[in-house]
């Protein structure tokens, strides 16, 4: 076998690293990078404490310099503001003196114009040929005349005035006399109860029932029968009545059976109450009064029973005597 004539082996193992060899000498700068971006601003630091006031002498005040020259006036082209508010008004001056009156003389007053010519009297009118009126009744007594000046006085000493009598004692106030007796008001209240009292329509002419007798103060009004009632005393009454009816109607007072038509109450709606109130006057002792239906009108009149609910309805008749 030749020198040459041989296979290598494999690779053996890696021997352990030698020790470094010395530094090189520095290669030359390279050239210079872009700048980077700024990074984010850091957090302002706190702000270090205040060191103390150094002691050295305040420096002197140097002189005022000389003023430079003033410049040019700039363009007035500037817009003009708004006028400010107006000030309040000064207080009003002192008023001057009052001048000297001028000395002019007063003029002479002139003469009085003469006086007109009188006109002449007219002739006297014809007297009217009217019957001569009832001669007037005598006229009061005249005032009575002033009373003459006093005579001189006489010559004789007037005497010396009398002392002043005694102020007699004010004798005891008399006793209160006895209290008078009250007067007296004479009222009654009349009154129906439906159903039950005025169980048929009140016919044209007819009258309306109040059977039952309410307060009644005196005797002077009384009854006569269940639709007349007496006024046994002349004077002035106050009377008031209400009747709740079905259909539309009136009602009217009578005196004597005479209707009285200044008195006359009505309406136009359905289902409610007819209510008058009025003054009647009588010159004569008993005199008779109802509230009737009157004549003449076109239909009788439903007292109604129940009306809004369960309970009967009243009607009134309240007579009082004022005087």
């Amino acid at each position: 076998m030749g020198r040459n004539d041989f296979t290598p082996g494999p690779p053996g193992p890696q021997g352990p690293q030698g020790p470094a060899g010395p530094r090189g000498p520095q290669g030359p700068a390279g050239a210079k990078g872009n700048t980077g971006d700024p990074g984010p601003r850091g957090p302002v630091g706190e702000r270090g404490a205040t060191g103390p006031t150094g002691a050295g002498t305040a420096g002197v005040t140097g002189a005022t310099g000389v003023p430079g020259a003033t410049g040019p006036t700039g363009p007035n082209n500037g817009i003009t503001g708004d006028p400010g508010p107006t000030g309040a008004t000064g207080a009003a001056g002192v008023t001057g003196a009052t001048g000297p009156t001028g000395g002019g003389i007063t003029g002479v007053t002139g003469p009085t114009g003469a006086t007109g010519v009188a006109g002449a009297t007219g002739v006297t009118g014809p007297t009217g040929g009217g019957i001569t009126g009832v001669t007037g009744a005598t006229g009061a007594t005249g005032v009575t005349g002033a009373t003459g000046a006093t005579g001189p006085t006489g010559g004789g000493i007037t005497g010396a005035t009398g002392a002043t009598g005694v102020t007699g004692v004010t004798g005891p106030t008399g006793v209160t006399g006895p209290t008078g007796p009250t007067a007296t008001t004479f009222f009654a209240d009349f009154y129906a109860l439906m159903p039950t009292d005025n169980p048929n329509p009140i016919a044209v002419g007819a009258d309306v029932a109040f059977p039952q007798n309410g307060p009644t103060g005196g005797t002077v009004i009384t009854r006569t029968d269940d639709s007349t009632f007496n006024l046994s005393v002349p004077g002035t009454y106050q009377v008031y009545f209400q009747v709740g009816v079905t259909e539309s109607g009136q009602l009217v007072l009578t005196l004597n059976d005479t209707e009285l038509l200044y008195t006359v109450a009505g309406r136009n709606a359905l289902d409610s109450q007819i209510i008058g109130m009025s003054l009647v006057q009588t010159t004569t002792a008993d005199q008779s009064l109802t509230v009737r239906n009157p004549a003449g009108n076109a239909a009788s009149l439903t007292i109604t029973a129940n009306a809004g609910g369960v309970s009967p309805v009243s009607a009134h008749l309240i007579i009082t005597l004022l005087t």
